[in-house]
């Protein structure tokens, strides 16, 4: 990140911090189940805390657990709002009657996909930001190993990467979850498990979270991942030896969302979280944890890190369709039948 960036990141926790002494009324709590990333979850728990008075209780879950967790607790929600993680679980919560349509008036701020997330939905949830699928990959493990980076999918087939891939399972991810979709609308669905088999002889491990792969690639642990792009920069700001690619065929895009539940014990607070998280400072607290995904705001500052969608070849995601409870059941007992039931 460069100065102008730490800058703006500090410049909006300043910001977010600057009112508290005067808001700060005690004004009852929060419940948040948050998925995205730890440091990301606790700096919005904490400045909207210090902001408004509002005790934040956080818990951290996958979008995929995040889910399941609303699913189980449909008759006693314990859970206000939903911040963060993959867009199509929130479109399931949305079509099980788990979350409460609510239309912002922060909407036409947005930019048009986050705008058609919540109209999709029923205005039970938004999208708050988004991100390419693409690969990270180790670029010292691939040297070392005389392996050429991935650009395509087609590249992860190669003989050469049994054993280097490691991808989260679509179960549990909604990276993954993304990954399985992305590739059915891009090669059709009995292609798509054909190619599916294929990779999943190269792959090592199937993680239970999203970010797992990446984080692995970072380190060494693997040499190739299938990731959010978004993911690699905070793991090169820690000097990691970490880059990524798009795939050539066209790939998909998360848009992370944002929902209240039904049932909500904490409304009126859990409103006021949501008014406050669509806004431009609060969305520049994602850069100050080290995480860049674009931003749904439209007047939120961009960091020169945050992937430029412009460079990047997109399939025409169908999110309506791959946000069915239905159909990610489906596609997701396929792939645990046709796939992960394989040797490797």
């Amino acid at each position: 990140m460069n100065l102008c960036s730490y800058r703006a990141a500090a410049a909006a926790v300043a910001l977010l911090a600057a009112g508290s002494a005067a808001q700060a009324q005690g004004s009852g709590q929060l419940n948040v189940v948050c998925s995205v990333q730890d440091e990301w979850c606790s700096m919005m728990s904490s400045a909207f805390a210090r902001s408004s008075g509002i005790k934040v209780n956080v818990l951290k879950r996958g979008s995929g657990e995040a889910l399941a967790q609303l699913i189980a607790e449909r008759a006693n929600p314990k859970t206000d709002l939903w911040f963060g993680g993959t867009g199509d679980p929130h479109l399931q919560a949305a079509e099980q009657d788990l979350t409460l349509e609510y239309k912002s008036p922060s909407l036409p701020q947005l930019h048009p996909w986050a705008q058609a997330q919540a109209q999709q939905s029923g205005w039970r949830t938004v999208g708050v930001y988004s991100g390419p699928l693409g690969f990270g990959f180790n670029t010292e493990l691939l040297a070392k190993k005389k392996l050429a980076a991935p650009r395509c999918w087609k590249d992860l087939l190669a003989p050469e990467l049994k054993g280097e891939v490691q991808v989260a399972n679509p179960a549990s991810s909604g990276t993954a979850y993304t990954m399985i979709a992305t590739i059915v609308q891009l090669m059709g669905e009995d292609k798509a498990y054909e190619y599916l088999k294929g990779l999943h002889r190269n792959v090592s491990q199937y993680t239970r979270s999203g970010t797992g792969p990446i984080k692995a690639a970072a380190r060494g642990e693997t040499t190739v991942s299938i990731s959010f792009v978004h993911d690699a920069p905070g793991e090169q700001m820690q000097g990691f030896p970490v880059a990524t690619s798009t795939p050539c065929e066209g790939t998909g895009a998360e848009i992370g969302s944002m929902s209240i539940i039904k049932g909500a014990r904490n409304l009126d607070n859990a409103k006021k979280f949501y008014e406050w998280a669509l806004t431009p400072n609060a969305q520049q607290l994602g850069v100050a944890a080290k995480q860049f995904q674009l931003p749904s705001n439209k007047n939120t500052p961009l960091d020169s890190r945050i992937p430029d969608f412009r460079t990047i070849k997109f399939i025409h995601y169908d999110y309506a369709k791959y946000g069915k409870s239905a159909e990610r059941k489906r596609l997701i007992e396929r792939w645990e039948r046709e796939v992960n039931s394989l040797p490797r």
